[in-house]
């Protein structure tokens, strides 16, 4: 019993006296360090918010340019109206710049029909305007597709005029 005693002091003390040799510090050192790995964040933090405008910018520049996508009454198939549209904004998603980015298609409705009625036809919508896409070289995983219904108008009016704007599907990028 007192030798385990004996040897368990010796290993603790031996554990507790680690090595005799101490680093030396140069507190001078250290305070450069520090400095220049706040120049470093701060030439970080810097670099992402440019990045941030720059893709802020691009997103703003690449949805003002796509086009919406409007349907007849009742209907989701894609028209020869809508085609072109289709073609020219398959042709911006697939710029090398937008590549990084995915691509939201909402589905709209007018007032008439049911919420629930409009809801799936909105749904419709969106997903002949994703199948359009894909078909004209989007990536279909960069892709996807909400339905507002009829929940989200272009315009409020009860004019004719008014519910063809709101049958539409309408883009928007994030990354």
């Amino acid at each position: 019993m007192k030798k385990s005693l004996f040897f368990g002091a010796i290993a603790v003390l031996l554990l507790l006296s680690g090595c005799t040799d101490k680093a030396t510090v140069d507190v001078g050192t250290q305070e450069t360090d520090a400095r220049a790995t706040n120049a470093q964040s701060t030439d970080t933090t810097v670099q992402s918010a440019e990045g941030a405008n720059v893709l802020s910018s691009l997103i703003e520049r690449l949805e003002q340019n796509a086009k919406s996508i409007y349907f007849n009454f009742d209907q989701f198939d894609i028209n020869s109206n809508a085609q072109k549209a289709i073609e020219d904004n398959a042709k911006l998603f697939n710029l090398a710049e937008a590549a990084s980015l995915s691509v939201k298609i909402e589905g709209n409705c007018d007032e008439w029909g049911t919420d629930e009625y409009n809801y799936a036809l909105g749904l419709k919508r969106a997903k002949a305007v994703k199948d359009a896409l894909v078909a004209q070289g989007v990536s279909e995983n960069r892709i996807t597709i909400v339905s507002y219904g009829e929940s989200n108008p272009a315009c409020s009016e009860s004019l004719k005029a008014c519910w063809s704007q709101n049958r539409r599907a309408d883009f928007k990028l994030f990354q």
